[in-house]
């Protein structure tokens, strides 16, 4: 049996990690020039603990399973995951009390173990720089932070290697339908896909690809999140993920430390007039008020010489606010993965383990074959800046690349650099999101020109066609010379 997958976001990348392990031929296909850049890249990165999800809901269902998948996925992997807990806070009044034993609740409801509410003495031992108004909290012990776009280049990494083929920079652009089941996709590049089965999972995109195969979904409503990033000197001042109470918009704005030692701020949660999945721009209001929520959480952590940048997500929503997972009643062989809303990171694995078990295996009856032995798949690169002097020494001697260090902020050697290159990078930003390159203080103004040098010879292009991501983000217009 021969599966495409459309989209190689997280969830389409944890798909083919799980059907990968099955006796199936594999193709994924992304429109973007690397994958992870859809709303992968852009969101909090938080493992959520599976309480704030209405129970009922498949959201509630995959939230909590997900979670506890990620342990194994990131042995698994060599994915980063830190379990640093997280505290919903709440001041002394009768209106957010109950709010918080709500929620407390409604995680109980859901199965979700270790959570309760605690009081302001085991708060200040915890988190001695939050905000004095706060008395209480809902701690979660297992809430996690990881870097989304590595578990989905990992996953891919690892299916790859299992024998599935990787298109990218190629979108879907039609297929032939024959007696009710899709029998080829056709590319953008006017290759065609012979296919046995399709999985939509195409992110923002995903009601436009099953419209085109005449696939109904439900109406797809945009909803976008700023953020900004702070300086590394800011994880002094939380040690957790705080969140406010939450409301009707979503989980609040957030105080989360990232994986490399950052911390981020937001996000928003503002509903999108039109249907503009490249509209990914900021705005002076929405800055100020992620800033402003955070220093009410955190006081004085939003410092001026302590923000490093602003960036914006998009995440699909439907009316019901709910995923929408459903194989077609219209084409026998046609699945969509779609409105992957919050907590779609941290349901992701359990997404992937829905559509074959319940999905393929249950409703659709298919045989995917034997499933092969389960095998530990360590695939964590080296990094200069996670090593001790000792190894980072081995490592010189044995190429002395690992000693040219480009980029000073985080560390990044060129060793690291020509890796991910090897890896699959064609960009800067790939370049970036496989090693961290550029996510420093100065947001790559030090090692940008180094790196695209170093892509240039390696991909043995002029330095005129290294790109920035997408096709015509060129950094220089015309010859240069070195």
């Amino acid at each position: 049996m021969k599966i495409t997958i459309i989209g190689g976001g997280i969830v389409g990348a944890l798909l083919a990690y799980e059907l990968s392990r099955y006796a199936v031929d594999l193709v994924v296909i992304e429109k973007k020039h690397d994958f992870g850049l859809g709303v992968t890249k852009a969101n909090s990165a938080i493992v959520h603990g599976g309480y704030d999800d209405p129970p009922g809901s498949l959201r509630a269902e995959l939230c909590y399973k997900g979670n506890q998948l990620y342990e194994k996925l990131a042995e698994s992997l060599g994915i980063p995951l830190k379990r640093i807990g997280s505290f919903v806070v709440a001041r002394d009044t009768s209106e957010e009390m109950e709010k918080l034993s709500e929620l407390l609740k409604r995680g109980e409801k859901n199965g979700v173990d270790g959570i309760e509410i605690v009081e302001k003495p085991f708060l200040e031992k915890h988190e001695p720089h939050l905000s004095k108004e706060y008395k209480y909290a809902l701690h979660c012990t297992h809430t996690g932070i990881t870097e989304p776009w590595t578990v989905a280049l990992a996953a891919l990494e690892a299916a790859e290697k299992a024998g599935a083929e990787l298109l990218r920079g190629d979108g879907v652009i039609g297929g032939e339908v024959s007696k009710g089941n899709v029998r080829s996709l056709e590319l953008e590049s006017g290759r065609i896909i012979e296919t046995d089965l399709v999985i939509n999972a195409a992110g923002l995109y995903y009601h436009e690809v099953a419209n085109s195969f005449g696939v109904s979904t439900p109406q797809v409503y945009l909803r976008k999140g700023q953020y900004v990033l702070l300086d590394h000197k800011a994880s002094t001042m939380v040690n957790s993920v705080i969140f406010p109470l939450p409301s009707e918009k979503g989980k609040g704005k957030l105080v989360v430390p990232t994986v490399d030692g950052g911390v981020l701020l937001g996000p928003t949660s503002e509903n999108m007039p039109d249907f503009t999945p490249e509209d990914v721009s900021t705005t002076l209001e929405g800055i100020k008020e992620v800033i402003e929520a955070g220093n009410e959480l955190i006081p004085n952590i939003a410092r001026p010489n302590w923000i490093v940048k602003s960036f914006a997500g998009l995440r699909p929503e439907t009316q019901e606010k709910d995923f929408f997972i459903e194989n077609s009643n219209t084409l026998k062989n046609f699945v969509t993965v779609g409105a992957i809303r919050s907590p779609g990171l941290t349901a992701a694995p359990a997404i992937a383990r829905y559509v074959i078990e319940e999905i393929l295996e249950q409703r659709m009856s298919l045989d995917l074959g034997r499933q092969k032995a389960d095998q530990v798949r360590t695939l964590k690169s080296f990094r200069v800046n996670e090593s001790d002097l000792k190894e980072i020494a081995a490592r010189v001697k044995d190429d002395e690349k690992y000693g040219r260090i480009i980029c000073q902020c985080n560390q990044v050697s060129e060793a690291e650099i020509i890796e991910a290159i090897r890896k699959g990078a064609r960009s800067i930003d790939g370049i970036k999101f496989r090693t961290r390159a550029g996510f420093g203080r100065c947001q790559g103004g030090f090692c940008t020109w180094k790196i695209a040098k170093i892509l240039s010879r390696e991909l043995n292009i002029p330095l005129s066609e290294v790109r920035v991501n997408e096709e015509g983000t060129v950094l220089f217009d015309g010859k240069v010379r070195v």
